[in-house]
């Protein structure tokens, strides 16, 4: 490509063309082609697309495909500057304006607007709401406006930003310039919230599968849980880039030293630190290998590292919706990765609570008990996956994807109708204001001195769920409460109490089938993506090595030079031609101009 060009002559028309020459791709994923035609066409849309499905180039080929200058509303500086960065690297004018730029920069900036040398101008909407930024577009020729993470305008959703709110003014100040607002995850609910604020004036709505085939997912029961955590990553991700999320500040912390003291590069990541420490520790994960962030929910959105290759959660997350978008952001280059969680009764206990506790509006509070309880109902599910995790998002799958716990290792099921009589009995019988371990002890027929004491051991349920062990009657309890029979007493003290669920099953008219706990098994990698990459081969390393020394000249990450996925492709097709080498998927004209002789000579002396 030529060097930048005025953002109203645009050099390429054609998407293909685009498509091939910018991005180095051969065809479009999914709906891209008929999304990308719609707004080109000046028509605006609403496009839901799971994290790594390609959703940037929805609005970077139209803003090059339309005369003017594309202007992209983003919640995160971070996510500003990796795609900036990837964007120049293939060629395209491109800039940020926000509140990270020195002021000679900034004005710099505003002028390459003004004389139409951008193609993108990434900007905050709470940058791009200031009346001198309104005014300084009105005096631009713009392309269109793309608004990014747009479920952050749902004000009871996990990342609500109330400047998305404010977004409906770009229809009254620009109502000819077409808008595309983008999100990975969003339920009907969030959906409608996104239309009613951003897209008033109405637009085509395209919802891609959100199936994440090269993901596997796996939910396990805790037990030591930073010890499982280390286990699985000394097994398959020793090396690798990974996401732990974990509940609290301090866990974090704790769980960061952990994995440090075990060898590994790992940082904790929380709204306590300073702006400063956060984005040294987000620079590391982004331009470094190998390093583990252990965060909280503060961490992630926005972050466009593709070679993620596991997302873990030492805690239960609050909603399918919150599970799926973190989990996403593993596996984006479409190579294999792992989404892996661990949980326990006590976590279950706990969101209760806090749901039992809160102040929200009654609406409120029935909605997100749902929302837990499908998270709960996808955690003890026994059969694939990915039908109840899919479903949330209104979208079908026949199930055995042979890519999670599930599949690999079915569990057991059995009927446990008469153990869950026996539990929610015992739980009546003792006042309902016990927690699980004291429930358990009556069931075992355990005469502990407290049990005396209260005169428990004279019950009618003392000692009659002998026939199990405690562990079993842990997952009995445990499951009761993930379908809804039994909930924490909301004052917090921890008991456990009857619900309304209950009564058909106590009363005989209901049966209950449950999981039968499995014991961990250590997995068989079998790579689900169409190439396999040795880690351990020479050959990847030394491509590796080359492009971690270019990204270290250029300051900036290493998949920006190329994708871990192109690396592969590079070597498994070990072109001899700048020809062959065109002819990779994730060459593009500008990289193949900028990188094509190296790779030669990399590959030459392999």
């Amino acid at each position: 490509m030529p060097s930048l060009t005025p953002a109203t002559e645009p050099v390429f028309r054609h998407s293909e063309a685009l498509l091939k020459d910018v991005f180095g791709y051969d065809c479009f994923r999914g709906r891209q082609r008929e999304i990308i035609e719609t707004v080109a066409a000046g028509d605006n849309a609403l496009v839901l697309m799971p994290t790594g499905g390609g959703k940037s180039l929805c609005y970077q080929i139209p803003a090059l495909m339309r005369p003017g200058t594309g202007i992209v509303v983003s919640p995160l500086i971070a996510l500003m500057r990796d795609q900036v960065e990837a964007l120049k690297a293939n060629g395209v004018a491109a800039a940020v304006l926000n509140s990270s730029l020195d002021a000679q920069t900034r004005r710099q900036t505003e002028q390459d607007l003004l004389e139409g040398r951008l193609q993108l101008l990434y900007i905050a909407p709470e940058g791009l709401l200031r009346e001198s930024t309104l005014d300084l577009l009105r005096r631009c020729r713009l392309a269109l406006f793309a608004i990014d993470e747009a479920h952050c305008v749902s004000q009871w959703g996990h990342d609500f930003r109330p400047e998305y709110l404010q977004l409906g003014a770009l229809r009254e100040r620009f109502p000819e310039v077409p808008r595309i607002a983008l999100t990975a995850t969003a339920d009907d609910r969030t959906r409608a919230e996104i239309s009613r604020h951003l897209l008033p004036d109405g637009g085509q709505t395209f919802i891609a599968s959100f199936d994440r085939p090269n993901i596997r997912y796996r939910v396990g029961l805790k037990n030591n849980a930073r010890a499982q955590l280390l286990s699985f990553i000394d097994r398959e991700h020793r090396g690798h880039s990974g996401i732990v999320y974990c509940f609290s500040r301090k866990k974090t912390e704790q769980t960061a030293a952990f994995l440090y003291q075990n060898g590994l590069t790992a940082l904790p990541y929380h709204a306590g630190l300073s702006a400063d420490e956060r984005q040294a520790r987000q620079d590391r994960f982004i331009g470094e290998d190998g390093v583990v962030i252990c965060a909280t929910i503060a961490f992630g959105m926005g972050i466009d590292k593709p070679d993620v290759r596991f997302v873990a959660h030492l805690d239960l997350p609050r909603s399918v919706e919150a599970y799926y978008q973190e989990t996403g952001r593993a596996g984006r280059d479409g190579l294999p990765a792992d989404a892996w969680m661990v949980y326990s009764l006590a976590d279950i206990v706990q969101i209760r609570q806090m749901q039992a506790n809160s102040s929200a509006p009654e609406t409120q509070q029935r909605l997100e008990r749902e929302r837990l309880e499908a998270l709960l109902a996808y955690c003890e599910h026994a059969g694939c996956r990915r039908p109840p995790l899919l479903s949330y998002f209104d979208e079908d799958h026949s199930g055995t994807c042979g890519n999670c716990d599930n599949c690999l290792h079915p569990p057991e099921t059995w009927d446990a109708t008469e153990a869950a009589r026996k539990a929610l009995s015992c739980v009546y019988r003792t006042g309902q204001r016990f927690g699980a371990g004291h429930v358990i002890d009556v069931l075992l027929g355990n005469a502990t001195e407290r049990i005396a004491s209260l005169g428990h051991d004279r019950l009618s349920t003392f000692g009659i769920g002998a026939d199990l062990d405690r562990k079993a009657w842990q997952s009995v309890l445990r499951q009761l409460l993930a379908l809804g029979h039994l909930q924490p007493d909301p004052a917090g003290h921890g008991g456990l109490q009857l619900t309304e669920r209950c009564r058909p099953l106590l009363k005989g008219e209901q049966h209950v089938e449950l999981r039968r706990d499995a014991i961990p098994v250590r997995r068989k990698r079998a790579f689900g993506s169409r190439i396999e990459i040795d880690t351990e081969s020479p050959d990847w390393q030394a491509l590796r090595q080359w492009r971690l020394e270019i990204a270290q000249e250029q300051g900036v990450p290493p998949y920006v030079i190329f994708h871990d996925a192109t690396l592969a492709a590079i070597l498994e097709a070990r072109p001899q031609t700048r020809d062959e080498l065109s002819q990779v998927t994730g060459v593009g004209q500008h990289k193949l101009d900028k990188y094509g002789t190296d790779v030669l000579n990399v590959l030459a002396g392999l």
